[in-house]
């Protein structure tokens, strides 16, 4: 692995060798003074970033296309606040807002799309909401908003608002090319055109990408490929515009897990026989899976099919000048989602033969390849969850407002509808394998029976558990949302800003009720001679019964927020914020109560409570932002659902301060330009069911520091070299602190060339091959801590080079 960073290192670093330097802007920089940018994102009307009394990250598409993150996580780790682990690969990431814990996805912050969410609900069941978006030319600019009045503007969100706007067609034509390549097999190209149909009237956009490439994780099959194509249409009349777009994404991405790691401290290294940069248990040599149901019929799955999402989506936005100083702006949109999700879920860690022989029951073992018979004795065995879940998902979504401006401000009442539902079906089962990065699946059984008797052998075709989970559940949501908000300057430099939102929302559901059963009977035959008996691997598998459980919850919830910005000069402002809101029960907190109601631990809604206060410094040549926050959360549930199938139900209170910063400098006469982000928190538990032993520790999977910092130089006007930084703090992986997770940098790299309107570019990321953990193994309950670990780590070093076209 030496040999590999030395190599991407010496790569990166052969582009560095010119050394004229330029006196004007090079054409090629990294950031756009913020001092007079504008602002759309959770506020009513646009506005100018140092007036905008929110916590707020901006990136232009030119910034984002010089970062060229792999993923959309990857992207967000630029902003301050937005605790982020890339670990699972393009999409199934996580992201923490302010240090608010939860199982993963998004399940604090919305994610947008031009103004509208993704979908609904961010952190649905195997539906990290990035599974439904991906980052390419399309993008025109990205808005971050951290806390703040993200409650009042959407449903679920009072960690932020995370809005993608995305191109529009302008009276000149243009357009943007690309080609992409690496060092993992990557193929990609995007392209975006926009244009005028009619000057000044009807407008185009239409842009897209396709990618295929074998992952940085070798699976041995095409770990990632598909693509998305986008389009809108706009057109412009004296008193307002119309828009119309669609969007179609059919992409297939491999998920990564966790594998098993040596751990001794704050020192990692890898496993004996698994490669911790490289290595994945998701390999093909275990990716098919074909057993016979109970029920009838057989299931069959492949896992080179990953997390394989069909999304269509429609819409549409109106805006009108109705005279007098009132307008009026509606949007809606149509999102139609199929998706089948397909991982390798570790279910515990390594065990030696004999150990898990004995786990197993038995004195006497034999393994053995399935593969070809061969009787093998590895050092160490793993149990892998085989699990496969499909989604059937849509949700219509209008926004409508009206707006009125007067002298000293402007005031904007909404009415949000949402109707979302996610219906689907699990279908989990256990394999056996050898724990190596190119697992080979095993059958185990005992050589002091004959095959013919009952309990030889304790696996079918490799599989341990057959199908020993199975749920049909069905979730529904009907969202029915009044907002106000009121933007009041009381002098030129003095403006207060207060919003306040209704949620009049309903929730229901089903969920089929399931058994047990067996093949004991079927006359099915294991080999073709012996029957089901013979083996354990049937004889607890789970069967859908036809009796559904229904029910229903209904949320009554007001939120509110109030501010105040104070504009000292151009250049210089501060501003302070409080605000108050909420998120829902998550899909499996209603799963798990209305399956085991608890009178003792009613179902609630988390409520937050957030004040921060800040202090903004734009110019031409440096962006300062100093935010410190307080924040508050009650009655948090943690629903992480383990190996088993079972699902922890635990709640807390939680309480952080913290201090975000977000800095850019261009200096001596644009040579050198730094951006930075960071922040400091300490995000401790408060009141935690579990018990007082708890109390003050710190709340699990989040890093007390952690920051960005990426320094480029502009060797030319052409010619731009980085390295950048991610520095991600120590945490814990559990409630109870056991388990750390050390930190660790992560060091990026690359150059680029501009010539004329060709950019040619390489970028290296964890050029130094960093062990780095993101999380440990949620899904096995309490952890272990030192010796074999099962961990998530970032993925090893890689190259990628590009050629970029814009016309």
């Amino acid at each position: 692995m030496k040999n590999k960073s030395i190599f991407l290192i010496a790569a990166t670093a052969t582009l560095y060798f010119n050394n004229v330097y330029a006196q004007e802007t090079p054409q090629d920089s990294a950031k756009v003074s913020s001092i007079d940018q504008i602002v759309i994102t959770g506020n009513s009307n646009p506005k100018k970033k140092i007036e905008s009394s929110t916590a707020i990250s901006t990136f232009s598409a030119k910034e984002i296309q010089k970062q060229n993150p792999i993923s959309a996580a990857a992207l967000l780790q630029r902003v301050p606040g937005f605790a982020v682990e890339t670990s699972g690969g393009e999409v199934g990431n996580n992201l923490f807002a302010r240090g608010i814990p939860s199982a993963g996805a998004y399940e604090f912050v919305q994610v947008q799309e031009d103004g509208l969410p993704v979908f609904e609900d961010g952190a649905l069941q195997f539906a990290n909401v990035d599974n439904f978006f991906r980052v390419d030319n399309t993008v025109g600019r990205l808005e971050a908003l951290r806390g703040g009045s993200g409650s009042i503007y959407a449903n679920n969100s009072p960690g932020g608002l995370i809005n993608f706007i995305t191109k529009e067609g302008t009276n000149d034509f243009k357009g943007t090319a690309k080609i992409e390549t690496s060092t993992y097999g990557l193929m990609r190209t995007d392209l975006n055109v926009g244009g005028a149909l009619v000057k000044d009237q009807l407008f185009f956009n239409i842009g897209g990408f396709y990618r295929t490439d074998d992952g940085i994780r070798k699976t041995g099959f095409k770990a990632n490929n598909g693509g998305q194509i986008r389009m809108n249409l706009k057109y412009v009349f004296d008193k307002g515009y119309v828009k119309v777009y669609y969007k179609k994404l059919d992409d297939r991405n491999t998920f990564f897990l966790p594998i098993p790691l040596l751990q001794n401290g704050n020192d990692l290294k890898g496993f004996p026989g698994f490669d911790p940069n490289y290595g994945t248990y998701s390999y093909r040599a275990i990716s098919q899976l074909n057993i016979p149901q109970a029920g009838g019929g057989f299931f069959n799955r492949n896992l080179e099919d990953g997390i394989h999402p069909k999304v269509d989506v429609v819409g549409a936005e109106f805006k009108y000048d109705l005279g007098n100083n009132f307008s009026v702006l509606n949007k809606t949109r149509y999102t139609n989602i199929n998706m089948n999700y397909t991982g390798i879920f570790p279910a515990g860690s390594p065990k030696t033969t004999s150990e898990f022989a004995k786990e197993m029951g038995m004195s006497s073992y034999q393994y053995s390849l399935v593969s070809n018979g061969a009787v093998v004795d590895p050092a160490y065995v793993q149990k892998l969850g085989f699990w496969a879940i499909d989604k059937q998902m849509n949700n219509f979504v209008n926004d409508l407002q009206l707006n009125y401006k007067f002298d000293k401000g402007n005031l904007t009442a909404g009415f949000y509808k949402s109707n979302w539902k996610s219906h689907q079906y699990w279908n989990w089962s256990n394999i056996l394998a050898t724990a190596t990065d190119r697992p080979q699946l095993l059958n185990l059984v005992d050589p002091s029976l004959n095959p013919s008797d009952t309990g030889y052998s304790k696996t079918y075709n490799g599989v341990t558990d057959m199908t020993f989970l199975q749920r049909d559940t069905q979730t529904q949501g009907s969202l029915n949302d009044l907002y106000l908000n009121v933007d009041y300057n009381v002098t030129e430099a003095l403006s207060l800003n207060g919003g306040i939102r209704y949620s009049h929302d309903f929730y229901k559901g089903s969920f089929a009720n399931t058994t047990t059963s067996n093949l004991n009977n079927s006359g099915l035959t294991t080999d073709g001679t012996h029957s089901f008996g013979t083996t354990t691997a049937d004889d607890n598998m789970s069967v859908l019964g036809n009796k559904f459980t229904y029910w229903n919850y209904n949320i009554d919830k007001v939120s509110f927020t109030l501010a105040a910005n104070y504009k000292i000069n151009r250049e210089n402002a501060v501003y302070a914020r409080f605000s108050n809101g909420f998120r829902s029960p998550n899909e499996e907190a209603y799963y798990n109560y209305f399956s085991n109601p608890a009178p003792d631990k009613p179902l609630k809604s988390v409520l937050t409570n957030q004040l921060e206060v800040g202090y903004k410094y734009y110019s031409r040549t440096f962006d300062v932002a100093v935010i410190p926050f307080y924040s508050t959360l009650k009655n948090l549930s943690f629903t992480d659902i383990f190996s088993s199938g079972k699902s922890e139900n635990t709640f807390a209170n939680t309480e952080n301060y913290g201090v975000e910063l977000e800095g850019y400098a261009r200096l001596f006469n644009n040579i050198l330009e730094v951006t930075f982000n960071g922040t400091i928190q300490n995000p401790k538990y408060k009141n935690l069911e579990a018990g007082s032993l708890l109390e003050g520790n710190t709340v699990r999977r989040m890093p007390k520091f952690y920051f960005n910092i990426a320094p480029a130089v502009n060797i030319t006007k052409s010619w731009r070299a980085y390295v950048s930084m991610n520095y991600y703090g120590k945490r814990f992986q559990d409630e109870l602190n056991v388990q750390t997770l050390p930190s660790f940098s992560e060091f990026g790299a690359g150059m680029s060339y501009q010539l004329g309107k060709i950019r040619f570019a390489v970028d290296g990321t964890n050029i130094f091959n960093t062990i780095g953990i993101t999380e440990g193994d949620p899904r096995a309950g309490s952890p272990t801590g030192d010796g074999i670990i099962m961990a998530r780590p970032i993925m090893g070093a890689a190259a990628r080079a590009s050629v970029t076209l814009d016309f």
